[in-house]
């Protein structure tokens, strides 16, 4: 008669791994939850039950009271617009510079990139004053094309960095196998380089996107009127004029995380393992 196979000894550190993983993730949850929870409750709902209860009568007429009250389609758009425009062009620029400095040699590249190493720390509410002063003489104050620059201005440093990293992870021989075959750098750069850096890029997309949209320091400085407000700037006015109602706030608040959690559902495949790509090598 054989003997019993032994059993496996427990991974009391994948145990612990996957716990935290749980406790992270409710931590993260939670708040979105207490939001929408609140976001469909009435006065006496939010009066009568605890936080973490579900209405027993849904008021989704939070929602379209947000919406009118916070002008929520324009700020939105405002931000959308922003966004589209400053990520997708700030990622051309910075990877374009990044290859060229990882890739190309040339007199002065470790100075350069030092500069531009330096120019990604900087803090963006050192720059206000003088970033408000340049937009009035450019005639650019209070409109998306002035909140666009700057956003540039301050994004693509940390961009050429983190995509530095990883262009002097990519191994040489490929490069050298694509001109051995006749490739031009742009050729080289366009079918060989970019397609190892989707990972890399699609975590820059999405943690640029996410920045753009939050952003409050340098939108709060340079937009003036309502009608080009931005997301973070009709949620500090909502909470200030209309921080009594609280369902509709929340609802508003709600509404304005949305397009955040689409665009991290979209990258999510590639987000992990592009976070740390800049970090392979050099």
């Amino acid at each position: 008669m054989t003997a019993p196979a032994a059993r496996p000894p427990r991974d009391y550190v994948g145990i612990g791994l996957w716990a935290a993983l749980a406790v992270t993730a409710l931590l993260w949850f939670l708040p979105l939850y207490l939001m929408f929870a609140t976001s469909v409750k009435s006065l006496p709902d939010l009066n009568a039950s605890p936080m973490w209860a579900l209405p027993e009568t849904w008021e989704w007429a939070n929602y379209p009271r947000a919406i009118d009250t916070g002008d929520f389609w324009t700020t939105a758009g405002n931000s959308l617009l922003i966004a589209a425009v400053k990520v997708p062009l700030g990622l051309l620029v910075a990877t374009a510079a990044a290859f060229a400095l990882a890739r190309i040699r040339f007199r002065g590249a470790r100075v350069l990139l030092a500069v531009i190493a330096v120019g990604s720390m900087v803090p963006v509410q050192i720059g206000l004053g003088p970033l408000f002063g340049t937009m009035l003489g450019l005639g650019l104050l209070d409109s998306r094309l002035g909140l666009i620059l700057p956003y540039l201005a301050f994004g693509i440093p940390y961009q050429i960095f983190v995509m530095y990293g990883f262009f002097r992870g990519v191994p040489d021989e490929l490069e050298e196998a694509a001109r051995i075959d006749g490739a031009s750098t742009f050729r080289v750069f366009r079918q060989v380089i970019l397609p190892l850096a989707k990972p890399a890029l699609a975590a820059l997309f999405v943690l640029d996107f996410v920045a753009t949209w939050n952003e409050y320091a340098m939108a709060t400085t340079l937009l003036r009127t309502q009608g080009n407000w931005t997301i973070p700037l009709a949620v500090q006015s909502f909470s200030t004029q209309h921080g009594t109602d609280y369902g509709a706030m929340n609802a508003f608040i709600f509404m304005s995380a949305v397009p955040v959690l689409l665009v991290y559902l979209l990258f999510q495949r590639y987000f992990v393992q592009g976070a740390l790509a800049g970090a392979v090598k050099g």
